[in-house]
């Protein structure tokens, strides 16, 4: 008998979704499937009912909800034999797109019926995980704007990336690359381990989940045409046209952010306080058991 534990954030996708835990239970045979359900109540609920699950020790927990839900169980499976499902119930869904799952909800179970499995690569920044990407500089004040927006869909984070560009100073940051030590003054420095952001955006479209580098996208001080011309080029998915992006693949990497104590960060779509203006950025190779199509 396989031990499904579902993680359900209520509230995802404006809470326009039909998974709960009647609909579960109505979909699996309850003598092949032992069904446990859990409801997110608040933001970091989800890593608790993780750790709660595991003790449990079930085959599989599956994050229904978006990035962040998914990020928060997610967080507790690196390094485990247990599996991670995803029902991509979010505003931008960007892992899920990536992994091709689709919105759908019974289709999405239908994936979790089948227990497809492969394994990927996990980012970390300093002791937490990403598992589509992070970002520094203006990228989290972006993520900020948007979630207090109270609104999540595209328009809310293109009202929101406007909003930022106008005042936004870019801050300088010493990093470096291998052997190679840089100081730039950047617009923003982007880590992706996925291909999407969400909302069907991608900055790092030839990203995989398993090649075992994280991709490395710095943007530096921009004048009002080159943001402009920039924040086009994100929204029609011809980043690769910005000359002024500069493009590595990385295993690890390590950042320190002049005349700040308090970093803020975007992991996987949400904003983060890191109370350090130094961190340390590295890949996990092929360290999370994920279910896909």
């Amino acid at each position: 008998m396989l031990h499904l534990f579902f993680i359900i954030n209520p509230i995802s996708g404006k809470g326009n979704h039909t998974i709960n835990e009647e609909t579960i239970k109505t979909y699996f045979d309850t003598k092949k499937y032992k069904i446990n359900v859990s409801y997110s109540k608040y933001p970091k609920h989800a890593i608790l009912l993780t750790e709660e699950a595991i003790k449990l020790n079930p085959d599989v927990i599956i994050a229904c909800g978006g990035d962040g839900t998914i990020n928060e169980v997610a967080n507790r499976l690196v390094n485990t034999s247990i599996k991670l499902g995803i029902i991509p119930i979010g505003s931008g869904n960007g892992l899920a797109s990536n992994l091709n799952i689709p919105k759908n909800s019974l289709e999405a179970l239908q994936i979790i019926e089948n227990n497809r499995t492969t394994t990927i690569d996990v980012g970390k920044i300093n002791d937490t995980y990403f598992f589509s990407n992070m970002g520094l500089g203006i990228d989290a004040e972006i993520i900020e704007r948007y979630q207090n927006s109270g609104k999540r869909n595209l328009m809310s984070y293109v009202k929101a990336s406007i909003n930022r560009s106008l005042w936004y100073e870019p801050k300088v940051f010493n990093y470096s690359i291998g052997n190679h030590k840089l100081k730039e003054s950047l617009l923003f420095l982007f880590i992706s381990n996925s291909n999407e952001m969400g909302y069907n955006i991608s900055l790092t479209p030839k990203a995989s989940l398993s090649d075992g580098y994280l991709d490395l996208l710095t943007v530096p001080k921009l004048n009002f045409f080159n943001k402009l011309y920039f924040g086009i080029s994100v929204i029609i998915n011809k980043i690769h046209t910005f000359k002024k992006a500069k493009h590595h693949l990385i295993k690890e990497m390590n950042v320190d952010i002049e005349n700040t104590s308090n970093c803020v960060a975007q992991i996987d779509g949400e904003y983060h306080i890191l109370n350090t203006n130094r961190i340390s950025i590295s890949i996990l190779e092929r360290s999370l058991n994920i279910i896909i199509p």
